[in-house]
């Protein structure tokens, strides 16, 4: 919630002209090492959360480091223009954690049911991007202030 307040009515980003960190080269390649380490262990456990058998999930962490390598500037720049696949991007998380700890304590919850919560939220937060970009950006109103009456 701190990162959607901020992009929403955070303080102002700095001026085009004003001055910016600079960074090492080697620097930014930590940071893509990192992140692509952290997705691939992301991967793997969705894929043990998601799949019974060992291939399935090697297949998947395979094609999801291989579309994170190949993709990443894109998905990023995507992302950063609609933060709200940030948000959904959580909630998948959190969905297959809950279906982990279902699973742990013994409680199956059906693969298909997963499945299609992901597909209907996908599908319904691609609409929502199109209507988006159909109609005028919405202008956050100022707080109002608490008047002290006397």
């Amino acid at each position: 919630s701190q990162e959607i307040w901020e992009n929403l009515e955070g303080p102002k980003q700095e001026e085009e002209g004003a001055s910016k960190l600079s960074v090492s080269y080697l620097a930014v390649l930590g940071q893509i090492a990192l992140l692509d380490i952290i997705f691939s262990l992301d991967s793997v456990i969705t894929a043990v959360g998601m799949a019974k058998d060992v291939e399935v999930m090697v297949i998947a962490i395979i094609i999801a480091v291989g579309v994170m390598m190949f993709a990443a500037k894109a998905i990023g720049e995507f992302v950063e223009r609609h933060p709200s696949i940030k948000m959904l991007a959580l909630s998948f998380l959190t969905l297959v954690g809950v279906a982990l700890i279902g699973e742990g304590l013994d409680m199956h919850i059906p693969k298909g049911y997963i499945y299609f919560a992901m597909a209907f939220s996908v599908t319904v937060e691609m609409i929502n991007i199109r209507v988006r970009r159909r109609s005028r950006p919405v202008l956050l109103n100022k707080p109002s202030q608490v008047r002290e009456t006397d």
